[in-house]
């Protein structure tokens, strides 16, 4: 079996937040959130770690997290470029916007060859998750199906007390098996219930206990190649309905 190797998708900006909250420092010894995970990281087993990147941000992320963290685990890059399509396709005038978390995760199929954790890099997960995700993709094999996971959280436990925030809202089975996944875009406090709105005028209630996506996902191979064999599908449809804004 192949060791389990964390991907940090660190490409995207901080768009709300304005600016690169990756690269900010949190804690009391000017700790960035992602030493936190690399941390828990490395005592959860992991020796390897992929960064997700723009190219451009590569100088100042080296400078961050190879002399630090990487003294303690393996440190590769990959990055993100919107013009990495498949043969045959090109990037429609004035697109700007990547194209998604796949095509982002895809950048490192070339550097994964086992099962593979993927995280963002500036959520803060817990010393718990890694543990668990560790332990899944160590047993994890294909069978009739894919053998896949995703740590979740309980709602009300990654709501804050300013402000909304984007969560994927799940339905999961009672043995425990994510059964599906709803993006709720604008979801908080509000008159002592938690609630979302898709319009800022009609307001929808959901209870205490759901179990919500933090994008923690662990993966076999097959994971980079159904990603791969999905992809030109996928452009074809953006191409054709969204050309500035699908993602895949």
């Amino acid at each position: 079996m192949k060791e389990p190797v964390l991907i940090v998708m660190a490409a995207g900006m901080g768009s709300r937040y304005g600016g690169l909250k990756q690269m900010d420092p949190v804690g009391s010894a000017g700790e960035l959130i992602i030493d936190f995970s690399l941390y828990d990281a490395v005592m959860a087993g992991f020796k390897k770690v992929i960064f997700i990147i723009k190219k451009e941000m590569e100088e100042d992320f080296r400078a961050l997290v190879d002399d630090r963290a990487g003294r303690f685990i393996e440190v590769e890059y990959a990055f993100q470029d919107l013009h990495d399509l498949p043969a045959g396709y090109s990037v429609p005038e004035g697109r700007v916007k990547p194209w998604g978390t796949c095509h982002a995760v895809l950048s490192c199929k070339d550097k994964v060859d086992g099962p593979f954790a993927v995280i963002n890099a500036d959520d803060y997960y817990g010393a718990g998750a890694f543990h668990s995700i560790y332990e899944f993709l160590e047993r994890a094999e294909d069978g009739e199906q894919y053998c896949y996971g995703m740590i979740g959280y309980l709602l009300e436990n990654t709501l804050t007390e300013n402000g909304h925030v984007a969560r994927g809202v799940c339905e999961t089975t009672e043995d425990g098996y994510l059964a599906g996944i709803t993006e709720r875009t604008k979801i908080m406090w509000r008159n002592g219930e938690i609630q979302y709105t898709e319009n800022d005028e009609d307001w929808f209630s959901v209870p205490e206990g759901t179990t919500v996506s933090m994008n923690f996902w662990g993966f076999t191979p097959s994971m980079m190649r159904e990603m791969e064999d999905r992809f030109p599908a996928f452009l074809d449809k953006a191409l054709a309905e969204n050309p500035m804004k699908g993602e895949f």
